[in-house]
């Protein structure tokens, strides 16, 4: 989750209502549902002043600036994903119920198959190493 260097704002396009949740939540790196809950837990269980607040955020916070066009936000976010892929198939396992990843048994299976894949390059590496054709190789470039 990317963090607006210390400024709140609403995030009306990935909001519900007016976006409010969803700035707060950006803005701790929280999850959007988990402020969300915690906002409707707190107006349920008696705190009406919750409502207050959030009418005061809708009115008060600035819109989330848009600072891409959408067909460069889509380019962008292809090259991000392709970049991902390629450098690093990076494995998240939630450490808190409210943090974005990976459920555990996924993210077993994904570093079980990683460790598979990197175990079968070693072993092709090691098959390479001790094979005659290397030996040979390396004496003709030592002359």
């Amino acid at each position: 989750m990317s963090k607006l260097k210390g400024e709140l704002f609403r995030d009306p396009v990935k909001g519900k209502i007016a976006g409010v949740c969803a700035g707060l939540a950006q803005y701790f790196g929280w999850e959007a549902w988990l402020v969300r809950i915690l906002v409707v837990s707190g107006v349920l269980l008696g705190m009406g002043w919750f409502v207050i607040l959030y009418i005061a955020g809708w009115f008060i916070l600035d819109k989330k600036p848009q600072s891409f066009s959408p067909s460069e936000t889509a380019k962008r976010f292809k090259a991000k994903l392709h970049e991902e892929e390629v450098v690093n198939e990076s494995i998240k396992v939630k450490s808190r119920i409210w943090q974005a990843g990976e459920p555990p048994r996924q993210a077993f299976r994904d570093i079980s198959f990683k460790f598979k894949s990197l175990e079968q390059q070693l072993r092709s590496m090691e098959r390479h190493v001790t094979s005659p054709e290397f030996t040979v190789s390396r004496e003709i470039n030592k002359l």
